[in-house]
């Protein structure tokens, strides 16, 4: 996953492109970047490796002048790390573009072909990010007008979409013309805008996530619609266009159980809502296993910090205490996407530690939002029992991961789930409790569709299997399993540290 931003003003957009990517930081967290356009015609473009706070130092703020411009923040897929792959990324032609994005196309080595044979265009990286900042320039050019509009804009977008398959959610900025924003036509990878009025006019707000439209004082207007596109031009006049034929819409309900901030609203769908019915439900299926009410559980603790809204309805409803038995170390990144089992394990123990009063003597049960290796919580739930807790129970709020996700989250090989060809029972002996309950994904699909019924299917591929785009197969699954591996990461981050330095500025201008 990533998050994009783009901005439209009528002043300088640098610090509130900083403040959205900080908004969005959760989102990614391997590399940062900002791309403004000033009055002078100037391009200014900064971007590295590290977290926004870093990579954006007050030298380089001065220097992103302009009242439009776009950001981003990322981490890593199937590509590599390094600076090169930052983003937004720039072509010159037609009239100079910059694009971020957020998911991950399923045809980019077709595309990548494609655009040289029909285009002579090169691409640098592995990033299918600049795959798609081609194939859309290659349809702008074709369009040929020397002042692009509105409709050119669209007519562009529509052929990104007959080309491109997978989830894209992008924001580009066309110099000295306006920003574009555009979502695939299943809607998978999320999208918003906002609209902000000043007395010098209007200003629009693109972003992944709701609540970096509401931290900088947008009223947020809607979601964009799958397949839709907003083309938001330099005096903040917006125009709007399906450019995709209608497809069910299918956004991914993992964003729902663990990618998205609580305090977003994705799809019509609040996402703190969405997470509180999640633990109604999980509460139940304890109660099924345990009609009588003997569940034996003493205290409920939530792994921080996504579990914790689903595990305060779940404690409730069993009648038991509820209990904050982890302290954060809030400067610790997500593990699950940390490259090696070593590094993931040695992560665990510096984010989380447990208070010791809160376990001693008691049967805990922990609530997990989802286990994807079960690296973390294997080692947290050896942190309760040195805690002293007496049994250690396990409710989780998403169903078993079992299947890697091919539209834009880092998740690994299949062979490297701790659910991959084992039963829950299986699952719970590998962990170490001394039992498991998963949520059931029909419980799961109905939590996420009470918040916005128009929704009738989300891409629920890591617990199912079944991939919307309709075009995974086995030789597209093992490419990326090899790609993902705990053994490739580990290669790919060695090579990066022997070929790239910190990150760089660059300065373009526009000769368009």
């Amino acid at each position: 996953m990533c998050g994009v931003v783009g901005l439209v003003s009528h002043s300088g957009v640098n610090q509130q492109i900083y403040d959205a990517l900080l908004a969005l930081q959760h989102r990614g967290q391997d590399s940062a970047g900002i791309v403004t356009w000033d009055d002078d015609a100037r391009l200014n473009l900064r971007k590295g490796n590290g977290l926004v706070r870093d990579v954006f130092e007050e030298r380089h703020m001065r220097r992103l002048r302009g009242t439009m411009g776009i950001g981003h923040v990322r981490y890593p897929t199937a590509g590599t790390s390094s600076a090169a792959e930052a983003q937004p990324m720039y072509v010159n032609a037609p009239y100079g573009l910059s694009l971020a994005h957020n998911g991950n196309l399923t045809n980019s080595r077709r595309l990548e072909a494609d655009v040289f044979r029909a285009g002579l265009r090169h691409v640098n990286t592995s990033s299918d990010s600049e795959v798609l900042l081609n194939v859309f320039a290659h349809e702008l050019q074709k369009i040929g007008a020397h002042e692009p509009t509105a409709e050119h804009v669209f007519a562009a977008v529509a052929g990104v979409h007959r080309r491109c398959r997978g989830a894209y959610a992008v924001v580009v900025i066309i110099n000295g013309r306006g920003v574009v924003a555009f979502r695939d036509p299943h809607g998978i990878r999320p999208l918003g805008f906002g609209v902000k009025r000043t007395s010098a006019g209007q200003e629009v707000m693109v972003a992944s996530e709701s609540n970096a439209i509401d931290i900088l004082g947008f009223d947020f207007q809607r979601d964009v619609l799958p397949g839709e596109a907003i083309y938001i031009e330099p005096n903040g006049e917006y125009t709007t266009k399906r450019c995709a034929p209608p497809a069910v819409a299918t956004p991914c309900i993992f964003e729902l159980v663990y990618l998205a901030r609580e305090d977003s609203i994705m799809d019509e769908i609040s996402v703190y809502k969405a997470r509180l019915r999640m633990g109604e439900k999980l509460a139940k299926r304890i109660q099924e296993r345990y009609p009588d009410g003997n569940h034996d559980i003493d205290v409920v603790v939530p792994i921080p910090e996504s579990s914790r809204t689903s595990a305060i309805p779940l404690a409730y409803a069993l009648g038991v205490k509820f209990r904050e038995g982890f302290v954060k170390n809030r400067y610790i990144g997500r593990t699950f996407i940390m490259p090696g089992q070593t590094q993931r394990t040695k992560s665990v123990q510096q984010k989380l530690n447990a208070i010791e009063l809160e376990f001693q003597g008691k049967n805990v049960l922990l609530v997990e939002d989802s286990i994807v290796r079960g690296t973390t919580t294997g080692e947290i739930v050896r942190q309760a029992r040195r805690a002293g807790a007496r049994k250690v129970f396990m409710a989780v709020a998403a169903p078993p991961v079992r299947y890697p996700n091919v539209y834009g989250i880092d998740m690994p090989a299949a062979r490297e789930f701790v659910a991959y060809g084992r039963e829950p029972e299986e699952v719970a002996e590998t962990i170490g409790v001394d039992w498991l309950v998963y949520q059931s994904l029909d419980d799961l699909v109905a939590a996420a569709a009470e918040g916005n019924p128009n929704l009738k299917r989300f891409d629920c591929s890591v617990f199912d299997g079944k991939y919307i785009t309709g075009d995974i197969d086995g030789d597209y699954l093992e490419h990326l399993s090899r790609l993902r591996s705990d053994e490739v990461k580990q290669h790919r981050e060695a090579e990066q540290g022997e070929r790239f330095a910190d990150a760089t500025v660059i300065e373009l201008h526009n000769h368009a």
